[in-house]
């Protein structure tokens, strides 16, 4: 078990916070903030076990992995004691095909798709082994969604681009897949794959009480391919020939799960693509998608998957005042910057250039763009100091300037240490005016520098932010005379610094040896 490593991902390269991959040296562990999977066992059904325990050892100067190997108790009284059916541990072999057997194995594997699963997978045992009333079906990530009489279908190509009824759509994975449908018109409403009810007439396995997937949506497809939002999403539409058309053809199915943070499944919707099938057509391309989201929490977009994808925008956050839990808790409520998106903004420059008609424009920064932008201030003697110098704050920071930067671009909210906190300087300069009466000091540009470094393997580096510094400059502003105006330009800007250090060689330099060779030593080359 201590060789067993299920989140080595990566070949010949360390994976981030794997803490069992064996290619992560000292100098990797020391980087980690935690490890995504603290402990491995073998099959979880055996009475006793051996299990891989990894943690950190933050407190270690530099933090230190550590391993131990421990003995594992199943307390269930029904425990597999040895593993001694022989057959279960290999590959059965393939039935070899005769003259006798031809016929039965060309039913069974010669159409463009068959099944290689079990047959336990066709759950029609109910009648032998009905569920408990009682059993709360709570998913783990990977585990294909079970329904009342199979798993939720998501059709996807397999060997070929020919879609394929068998895949199971996986919780916590979202799945996008296209392929490729046999049609015949005349024949239409009896092909299954072409009907709504195919893909919402199975309740998911869930809880106590079975989840109804309802029709959340219904888009009309023309031949020509524009698509028409329909009302009445609770009316069923069957596909039927009409005039020499099939309608209400599936074309696409959009599946989206709601599920709680333990794994239960609380609600599912399907939004459906309908369309026409002209008689000429031999085959349609279907589409499908399925996505995941947690109740009560919004879906942030990531950046990259781990490090940081140049031209996709920094994820920023902030703690909200009064934040009563321990810094380890620190991200588990994460409030969004200044958008919704959860991203670090400038401000975005407008045709008028009116700093005062800005104030809300907000621009994203995007991760290894060098980006400048601003605005013109018209400054009269009529207004006020203290009001004006908060207008233009909020008109470079934005309503709700974050505290901290996601050092990666999947960084989650949890991950206390994958998040950097940017640091704000104030630097004050003088402007020179022959007519004064008093003074008052405005903010006049925002400059925000961004130092990242390359992370990990030399083959695959990930880019990483490792300091963010925002910098406010002020200027001292003197009062104007009644009557008389002035321009003031008001600017942001953000630059990116790779502070990567070189690569240092693995090996030594080769000694310089002083010598001359012999002026015909490469001959008859030059």
């Amino acid at each position: 078990v201590a060789e067993l490593c299920v989140c080595d991902l990566l070949v010949a390269q360390c994976d981030v916070n794997c803490c069992c991959d064996p290619d992560c040296s000292a100098d990797d562990f020391s980087l980690f903030t935690t490890c995504s999977v603290p402990v491995v066992t073998g099959d979880s059904q055996l009475c006793s076990q051996k299990a891989a325990v990894y943690s950190l050892d933050v407190e270690a100067n530099p933090p230190e992995r550590i391993f131990k190997l421990i003995d594992q108790v199943n307390p269930s009284i029904f425990c597999i004691r040895a593993t001694n059916y022989k057959q279960a541990l290999y590959l059965k072999s393939p039935e070899i095909p005769t003259p006798e057997n031809f016929d039965r194995l060309l039913d069974k594997f010669g159409g463009a798709t068959f099944s290689a699963e079990p047959d336990s997978w066709n759950l029609d045992t109910d009648a032998q082994n009905p569920p408990d009333a009682n059993e709360t079906y709570r998913y783990e990530y990977g585990v294909p969604v079970q329904t009342e009489d199979a798993f939720l279908r998501l059709p996807s190509p397999v060997v070929s681009s020919w879609c394929s009824d068998e895949n199971p759509a996986a919780f916590l994975v979202n799945q996008a897949t296209k392929c490729i449908r046999s049609v015949s018109v005349e024949k239409c409403d009896s092909i299954q794959a072409l009907s709504m009810l195919f893909y919402i007439n199975s309740s998911i396995l869930a809880s106590v009480f079975q989840v109804n997937i309802t029709v959340q949506s219904i888009v009309a497809q023309s031949l020509s391919g524009t698509r028409t939002l329909l009302s009445g999403s609770d009316v069923l539409r069957l596909p039927m020939v009409l005039d020499g058309l099939c309608i209400n053809a599936v074309l696409g199915v959009n599946y989206h799960i709601t599920h709680t943070d333990t794994g239960e499944i609380i609600e599912a919707a399907a939004a459906f693509v309908l369309g026409a099938i002209s008689k000429e057509a031999l085959s349609i391309e279907q589409s499908f998608e399925i996505s995941f989201t947690q109740e009560n929490t919004q879906p942030v977009p990531l950046s990259g998957n781990p490090g940081y994808v140049v031209g996709l925008p920094v994820r920023a956050g902030f703690r909200p005042q009064g934040y009563p839990f321990p810094a380890a808790f620190l991200f588990a409520a994460l409030a969004l910057s200044s958008n919704k998106h959860g991203q670090l903004t400038i401000l975005q420059s407008t045709s008028t250039q009116d700093c005062l008609a800005a104030q809300g424009a907000r621009a994203p920064v995007l991760f290894g763009y060098n980006m400048i932008s601003g605005c013109k201030l018209r400054i009269t003697a009529a207004m006020k100091c203290q009001p004006l110098a908060q207008t233009l704050l909020d008109v470079l920071k934005g309503q709700s300037f974050p505290e901290y930067v996601a050092s990666f671009g999947n960084s989650q909210a949890q991950d206390v240490l994958d998040w950097v906190p940017i640091t704000q300087l104030h630097i004050s300069e003088q402007m020179i005016s022959n007519t004064l009466q008093s003074s008052c000091q405005i903010p006049v540009s925002l400059g925000i520098e961004v130092k990242w470094t390359k992370y990990g393997s030399l083959v695959n580096p990930q880019a990483r932010i490792v300091n963010v510094t925002a910098t406010i400059t002020s200027t001292t502003l003197k009062q104007l005379p009644s009557g008389r105006e002035r321009i003031i330009p008001i600017t942001s800007s953000v630059v990116f610094t790779d502070i990567s250090s070189p690569a240092e060689p693995s090996y030594k330099a080769w000694p310089t040896i002083n010598i001359k060779l012999p002026f015909d030593f490469f001959y008859p080359f030059v």
